[in-house]
C-alpha cells in the first residue's frame, strides 16, 4: 500500500492511495458505497479541482528527474554536513536521508515507526534549534528537525544551514 500527502501537491492539502488486489478485495467485499460519507471526510482527502491541478503541476514540473538530479545531492550534502557538526561535538544525535528529504533527531539511532519519532523528540532542544536558526534567517520544518530540498535550493543554501547547525550545536553544548 501506498500513500502520498501534501509533497504530491506542492504543500497544497492533497492525498493519494495506492494498493493492489490483496488489499482491494478485502475493503470492497466488506465495502456499502452507498453509505459511505462522502462529504465528511474533508480536507486532505476531499479531492477538488485546485488539489487536482496543483498535483498535476507538482508532477509535470516539479517532480521531475532533473529537480531529483539536483535535489538529492543537496540533501546528501545537507545530511553530510549536519553529521559532520555530530562527529566534531561527539553528539549521540543520527541523521537520516530519504532521496531530497533529510533530518536530525537527538537520540543515537533513527526512529523506526511514530512511536519511537513521537520519543525520540526532545522539546526543549528542537525549540532551541529552531529559534537559534529562525533568528538568522532559516526556517525549519516546524515539528521536527527536517529539510525537504526544493528545486530552488542551493548548495549556498545548504551550506548556510550548516554553517547555522554549527554555530547552534557549539553554543549548546558550551553552556
Amino acid at each position: 500500500m501506498v500513500t502520498m500527502g501534501k509533497p504530491l501537491g506542492s504543500g497544497l492539502p492533497c492525498a493519494v492511495y495506492g494498493f493492489g488486489d490483496l488489499v482491494a478485495d478485502p475493503v470492497h467485499a466488506d465495502w456499502d458505497y452507498h453509505a459511505a460519507d462522502v462529504c465528511g471526510v474533508g480536507g486532505t482527502l476531499s479531492g477538488n479541482a485546485l488539489q487536482l491541478a496543483a498535483m498535476r503541476a507538482t508532477l509535470q514540473e516539479v517532480l521531475t528527474a532533473e529537480a531529483f538530479a539536483h535535489t538529492i545531492p543537496l540533501a546528501r550534502r545537507w545530511a553530510d554536513g549536519v553529521q559532520g557538526v555530530i562527529d566534531d561535538h561527539s553528539l549521540p544525535w543520527v541523521v537520516v536521508r530519504l532521496g531530497c528529504r533529510a533530518e536530525y533527531w537527538p537520540r543515537p539511532v533513527p526512529p523506526v515507526n511514530g512511536g519511537a519519532a513521537a520519543e525520540a523528540e526532545d522539546p526543549v532542544v528542537d525549540e532551541y534549534l529552531h529559534l537559534f536558526a529562525l533568528n538568522r534567517g532559516i526556517l525549519m520544518t516546524p515539528f521536527h528537525n527536517m529539510a525537504l530540498m526544493a528545486p530552488a535550493t542551493t548548495v549556498a543554501d545548504v551550506d548556510r544551514h550548516t554553517g547555522v547547525f554549527r554555530e547552534a550545536v557549539a553554543a549548546m553544548v558550551a553552556g
